[in-house]
């Protein structure tokens, strides 16, 4: 950097990184540098600290401004310290004092959800986890999200340990689907504990939100966050992760495929010719990151009408079934348009969980998986 030029606010992280927290990290690895600004030889930023921190915080926020100030080509530097005053700010970049006593079972974990993404060499296995398969679609209301809470259900009934993370970070619908109640656990500040719904262990950041809460971060945030849910997570052993992606072929699907050690991807699709058109892209995506697609599950492949049993093809037929083989992927089945799924989902009681025809659809998909990675 040139003498007197402004430093550019990547220079200004990396010296702020030298700014040091007591049990070791620094201020930008655990996300409390917020609103930096660096223009015209100015460089200032908030630095969020836990409630009722200000005093203990007071030696880092001076250490901050003489790092900014040590930095050439800058003139004047201005670190403010905030705190959220509520509870629960982890999911949404706040922050909050650890809480003590009876609610402390209820409280979100402290761990900064969102905090910026971390260096990694490579995709690396997530921990305790034998199996993970990735459910993802090309366009959004295909039935990615149906799919992937009952392909849990299918292979919890089988015997299977199961766990689901919902990685739809924008719209997380997994703690409906599923009816859990509560929110995730730490037990020492660093691992999520996820919670358990019909014997199915599952993260999402749906559950350490408001429900009507939008989640808005830019991809940096949204990467570190997906970074945490896939590394900080104390899944406590599982045969397989099921993990539901958001529609696309953006930051969620390229981050999974570059830090997670994942054993392939199922792309649903509807048999309509605009949904395989955006389904091909996803299957695209998956090879360029070398991520192997396991099969292709068309869902809403017909509506049988209750009343006189007339089988009528809404969107068309067999369309995933043909793409399947000119792409030469396994098939894995299709699963009809059904009032039963989606009373089940919006009830939390996963068709897969019960009997009859639906729930042997998704049980017939769980099986073409088992038989894929298991055998």
């Amino acid at each position: 950097m040139a003498a007197g030029t402004t430093p550019s606010k990547e220079e200004v992280l990396k010296a702020l990184s030298q700014v040091t927290l007591p049990e070791g990290s620094n201020i930008v690895e655990a996300g409390m540098v917020k609103a930096l600004s660096v223009k015209d030889g100015r460089a200032s930023f908030v630095l969020e600290i836990p409630a009722g921190a200000a005093e203990r915080f007071e030696p880092v926020r001076r250490q901050a401004e003489e790092a900014l100030s040590a930095l050439p080509g800058i003139g004047k530097a201005m670190v403010v310290m905030t705190a959220p005053a509520a509870p629960g700010g982890a999911a949404g970049g706040g922050r909050s004092a650890p809480p003590t006593g009876a609610a402390a079972d209820e409280a979100p974990p402290d761990l900064r959800i969102g905090r910026h993404p971390r260096p990694q060499a490579g995709p690396v296995r997530i921990p305790g986890v034998r199996h993970v398969v990735a459910v993802a679609s090309g366009k959004g209301g295909v039935g990615k999200s149906t799919l992937s809470a009952n392909l849990a259900a299918a292979l919890r009934r089988k015997g299977r340990k199961v766990g689901l993370l919902d990685a739809d970070i924008y719209g997380p619908s997994q703690p409906k689907m599923l009816g859990a109640k509560g929110r995730p656990k730490s037990i020492d500040g660093k691992t999520i504990l996820p919670v358990t719904a019909h014997g199915i262990r599952l993260m999402s950041l749906g559950l350490m939100v408001p429900e009507n809460e939008a989640v808005i971060w830019r991809g940096p945030m949204l990467i570190g966050a997906l970074q945490q849910l896939l590394q900080q997570v104390d899944w406590g052993g599982l045969d397989w992760l099921v993990i539901d992606l958001p529609p696309g072929t953006g930051d969620v699907q390229l981050t999974l495929s570059q830090k997670a050690d994942i054993d392939g991807a199922v792309v649903v699709s509807t048999p309509q010719d605009v949904a395989l058109l955006d389904a091909r892209k996803a299957i695209d995506m998956f090879r360029k990151t070398k991520t192997p697609i396991l099969g292709l599950v068309e869902n809403m492949a017909a509506y049988h009408c209750p009343k006189c049993g007339h089988e009528a093809h809404i969107f068309g037929e067999g369309g995933v079934r043909r793409e399947a083989e000119a792409l030469g992927v396994p098939f894995l089945g299709e699963v009809p348009l059904s009032l039963e799924i989606r009373l089940s989902g919006d009830l939390g009681e996963p068709v897969a969980l019960g009997d009859g025809p639906m729930a042997e659809a998704y049980g017939r998909i769980a099986d073409g998986l088992i038989a894929a990675l298991e055998d």
